[in-house]
């Protein structure tokens, strides 16, 4: 585990990373970017060199009710970027090379009660397209937003939240993308005044997933919970990498990813892979914040590796909280053992315990249909655990 509290004193500030909309702005990465560090650049298929060309394109589909608006437009819709813009190159491969952008719309004052329903579907076996997702919602708006990325194929897109002012956005977010599926997003979110965020990221499928999230805040008294869970099986490498910019006064935000790593030690493909990196960056002007993230991994097999990297850099002194955690280990010896004392078998402790860590996360999650899809997942992912 790293910890960084002095980069802000050295003159780093992860919130001035170069951005841009052109791809051509940004060199091409290499293993020694510490952006890129941990990603396996080979199995990006082209994603961030060029040589990615898109042949076809994904299908979004939009489920939703009379107050939310659903539109297909082009690049030059003066909306796009609201909510950030691209920080690598593969972000800015993905906007400079999308055929048509999906903005959803939930009104002004609008309380949208069921869920809005965003699937996204990759291009297919071999194939490479490239998208781009924003969902508005507008002043005193509440809405809620599920979005899956399912199907197979190469795929990267942009994604924008602009929570307007007094607007309330929960956003639960599943990759479950068939074995081939390798899918790099970027999430931008701007809060405005008194705006909240609730987001949670959700990685079980696929065979690379790389999330990163940006959020900003463009008014004060913002709120915004990052919650992500995970399953990495042989095979698999998933990564979140959060920013966190508390730039305006009286914002909170809280960050809670947690995950679990399990293999075949006879398996020929590749060791399960987590990374997870998070940044929470205070300016000067961040007066009051309260913030505060946590990372936790749970190892299930020799081999598995899980990389968690916490930053923390802090520019005034005037705030409420920050703080960080981060901790990677396999099972807890002593939870084991006071459950094996109580009558039950090993195996069940096992199951039992796994459950109670993701627990946690799932409970958040106030749509039931989700917890239940996420609940059903985990058990798989530990029947497949008790099969090896």
């Amino acid at each position: 585990m790293t910890t960084n509290l002095t980069e802000a004193a050295e003159g780093v500030n992860k919130g001035t990373a170069f951005t841009s909309f052109d791809v051509e702005a940004f060199e091409v990465p290499h293993g020694r970017d510490e952006a890129w560090r941990f990603t396996p650049l080979r199995r990006l298929r082209g994603l961030h060199d060029g040589t990615a060309v898109a042949a076809a394109s994904a299908a979004i589909e939009v489920s939703a009710d009379a107050a939310v608006r659903t539109e297909t437009v082009q690049r030059g819709d003066e909306r796009l970027g609201a909510a950030g813009v691209p920080a690598d190159r593969v972000a800015a491969q993905a906007f400079s090379a999308f055929s048509d952008a999906t903005v959803v719309t939930v009104a002004k004052g609008a309380v949208v009660a069921e869920p809005v329903s965003i699937t996204v579907t990759g291009p297919g076996v071999g194939a490479v397209a490239y998208g781009h997702l924003q969902v508005r919602a507008e002043e005193l708006s509440q809405a809620t937003v599920v979005i899956d990325v399912r199907g197979s194929g190469t795929y990267a897109d942009n994604v924008e939240f602009v929570v307007g002012n007094s607007a309330q956005l929960t956003v639960v977010w599943i990759a479950d993308g068939d074995a081939d599926l390798v899918h790099v997003t970027m999430h931008h979110a701007a809060l405005g005044k008194d705006a909240v965020l609730r987001h949670s990221a959700v990685q079980l499928g696929g065979e690379l997933v790389r999330l990163t999230g940006r959020v900003r805040f463009d008014g004060p008294g913002g709120d915004a919970e990052m919650l992500g869970l995970y399953f990495a099986d042989d095979g698999q490498h998933l990564e979140s990498r959060l920013l966190v910019d508390h730039s305006r006064p009286n914002c909170r935000s809280n960050v809670l990813y947690k995950g679990a790593l399990q293999g075949d030690p006879d398996s020929q493909l590749p060791d399960a892979h987590t990374v997870w990196v998070g940044d929470v960056l205070i300016r000067a002007e961040g007066v009051g914040t309260d913030t505060f993230e946590v990372n936790r991994n749970l190892v299930l097999a020799d081999g598995a590796r899980a990389d968690s990297i916490p930053n923390l850099e802090i520019e005034t002194g005037e705030i409420i909280q920050a703080g960080h955690a981060s901790a990677t280990g396999r099972f807890d010896d002593l939870q084991l053992f006071y459950l094996q004392a109580r009558g039950i078998p090993e195996d069940q402790a096992r199951r039992l315990i796994v459950r109670g860590f993701f627990g946690e996360i799932i409970a958040k999650i106030p749509v039931p249909f989700v917890q239940e899809r996420l609940t059903e997942a985990v058990e798989r992912e530990l029947a497949v655990t008790e099969n090896n």
